[in-house]
């Protein structure tokens, strides 16, 4: 996709996102929060700050896993993921690590 087809693709799924949960238009901090709560598979809880870092974490993981930088390891005694990098992910630009975030969050929705 090029960079314009990623945009258009991000704006259609911020404006889906807030209009599922009635909200303002999502960040990319937001998004990837979602992520880590629906791959923790607990649903809607109440999360500490640390638990919420930890939820992003787990989202970034799953997003890079997709390229082969991590793998899951397993979870752990409280059901929360764990992963492994398995290769240095490249000194990517601002500008490219948005536009391959943005692109793995856009197929991440469109699969669910």
């Amino acid at each position: 996709m090029t960079p314009a087809e990623i945009n258009a693709k991000w704006k259609q799924l911020q404006e889906r996102i807030a209009s599922d949960f009635d909200s303002e238009i999502p960040d990319m901090k937001v998004m990837l929060f979602l992520i880590g709560v629906q791959e923790l598979g607990k649903g809607p809880a109440k999360f500490s700050k640390r638990q919420k870092e930890e939820l992003m974490h787990i989202a970034t993981c799953r997003l890079f896993g997709e390229m082969g930088f991590y793998e899951l390891e397993g979870t752990d005694q409280d059901g929360w993921p764990h992963w492994k990098l398995i290769k240095p992910i490249p000194a990517y630009t601002l500008l490219e690590q948005e536009m391959i975030m943005k692109s793995l969050m856009v197929s991440y929705f469109d699969t669910l």
